[in-house]
């Protein structure tokens, strides 16, 4: 017998955008029902670390000047004006507040952090700004990876404070239209048994298709586990976009959140942290192919990896430079990295080596790690030669790399490390307006469907605003917060 559900809003999907869209559509008294296909709720955000915010509390008294209309231009001229101004700008101007909402429930932040620092010369155009707000992981300890899971935790618990219900192992597979408007949702549980939903308000909120490698390869060109390295949280397949589809939903051009990373680089996390430092970059020709100092911000990383011969990179260093890292620290510091991450490097080292982890080399001279790490020879030789002589001139006259990073690599045994294109997973394909409200290809709206999150339309253009951190986990909140209310006052209009 089939399960019926009457509910004045469905949200599809219990990860950071669905979690704080039910909570938004309930605090305006809207009754909620969330389906979520695995047993749990947060989704891929209980990998994060915290979202965007500008104009919170927590910036105010760390004396963060930055204003949500600077960083609304600041966003725009770093995508050419290719998004939508008009919902960009929504959602800067409500994160502030956002990141307040998330504190009256109880979530705590470890404060306001930048991911980067760029280089002095640089820094207009490219610095990190501090708009990251890291959440205080659950039971203390430093901040890292898996910290915002306390989050969704508090999170939660105030969906079902306020009366949210959800049903867990129960994926949502179809999107009942009536008249050409959403009236609901058509579900099944892990057990075949079916749900009919009815409701005046359908948000989808399923997390885009980064565990999709044909959805991957078919609407962004790269190839999961060759090309790209994207985190690839399970259930991740693009079911919302394929729903809202088939909805009628107009399509956009879905992209990937570049960044660069080790393949499998949470089990490899010591040496994938290690390497990124402005040591020498190479492609595999053994040429460089950017000024190293910039590796920091990882979107100009990723991007600048892509243009290179196999979509791949080597990032090389000596036994000196090693030492002086294990003394002195990284040149660069990294929020999502260990600080002491040379403290425990041999020790990976070692056993990565011993395994045959494959992406890393260790050889003492460079004619031999260039042979052992797939790298031309004559070129690496070439290249490492006319390094040496430019870090001894103190000028690097191909990229002007900031001097303080011209050190040679000269001292065997020496390290390297193949780095390839990861991403923080897809953006993009269902096309909203700036209410979040779902529209046709002729930008004509579908009546009682949402769309928020990574599921909906791509405001980062080509290129993933790393200089304002926290973006991803910011425009979920922020884009399901918008979604949740207007859902919430339609009904009221009913």
């Amino acid at each position: 017998m089939m399960k019926k559900i009457d509910k004045d809003v469905i949200v599809v999907a219990a990860g950071l955008s669905g979690l704080a869209a039910s909570i938004a559509a309930a605090e305006r008294g809207a009754s909620v029902v969330v389906f979520e296909k695995s047993n749990t709720t947060g989704g891929a955000a209980n990998m994060g670390m915290g979202p965007l915010g500008i104009g919170s509390s927590i910036q105010k008294q760390h004396m963060v000047s930055l204003t949500p209309g600077e960083a609304f231009r600041k966003h725009m001229y770093f995508t050419h004006y290719k998004v939508d101004a008009r919902m960009v700008r929504d959602y800067y101007f409500k994160s502030g507040d956002t990141i307040d909402w998330l504190m009256e429930m109880g979530v705590e932040f470890a404060g306001v952090q930048r991911a980067f620092s760029a280089d002095e010369a640089t820094r207009p155009y490219s610095d990190g700004e501090f708009t990251w707000h890291v959440v205080k992981p659950e039971g203390g300890g430093m901040p890292g990876p898996r910290s915002a899971s306390a989050m969704t935790k508090k999170m939660t618990e105030r969906a079902v404070e306020l009366g949210v219900e959800f049903m867990f192992e129960t994926p949502v597979y179809k999107i009942i239209m009536e008249d050409g408007k959403a009236a609901g949702v058509m579900a099944k549980n892990i057990n075949g048994e079916e749900t009919e939903a009815r409701a005046k308000a359908v948000i989808i909120a399923t997390g885009g298709f980064g565990e999709n490698p044909e959805m991957i390869k078919e609407l962004t060109g790269y190839e999961f586990g060759k090309t790209i390295f994207n985190f690839a949280i399970p259930g991740m397949r693009g079911d919302g976009l394929k729903m809202a589809w088939e909805a009628g939903a107009g399509k956009t051009k879905p992209s990937m959140a570049l960044m660069y990373q080790l393949p499998d680089n949470m089990n490899h996390f010591i040496l994938d942290g290690a390497f990124r430092q402005p040591c020498l970059w190479v492609n595999r020709n053994g040429q460089r192919f950017m000024p190293e100092d910039q590796i920091g911000n990882t979107t100009f990383t990723g991007n600048a990896i892509t243009s290179q011969p196999g979509m791949i990179a080597y990032s090389i260093f000596d036994s000196r430079l090693l030492k002086k890292y294990k003394k002195k620290g990284p040149d660069m510091i990294s929020h999502v990295h260990p600080h002491d991450l040379y403290d425990h490097f041999d020790e990976q080292w070692e056993r990565d080596l011993e395994a045959g982890y494959e992406p890393i080399a260790q050889a003492d001279t460079i004619e031999e790690l260039a042979e052992k790490a797939g790298i031309d020879v004559a070129g690496l030789v070439a290249q490492v030669e006319h390094y040496n002589e430019m870090c001894e001139a103190g000028h690097d006259e191909i990229f002007e790399k900031n001097r303080n990073y011209m050190q040679p690599i000269e001292k065997g045994p020496f390290y390297c490390c193949r780095q390839n294109v990861g991403a923080y997973g897809s953006v993009g394909g269902i096309l909203i307006n700036h209410k979040t409200e779902v529209m046709d290809q002729d930008s004509i709206v579908i009546p009682g469907l949402y769309a928020v999150g990574t599921d909906a339309y791509n405001i980062y253009g080509e290129s993933y605003p790393f200089i304002l951190s926290g973006n991803t986990m910011g425009f979920c909140l922020n884009s399901g917060r918008i979604a949740g209310e207007n859902a919430a006052s339609s009904i009221e209009e009913f």
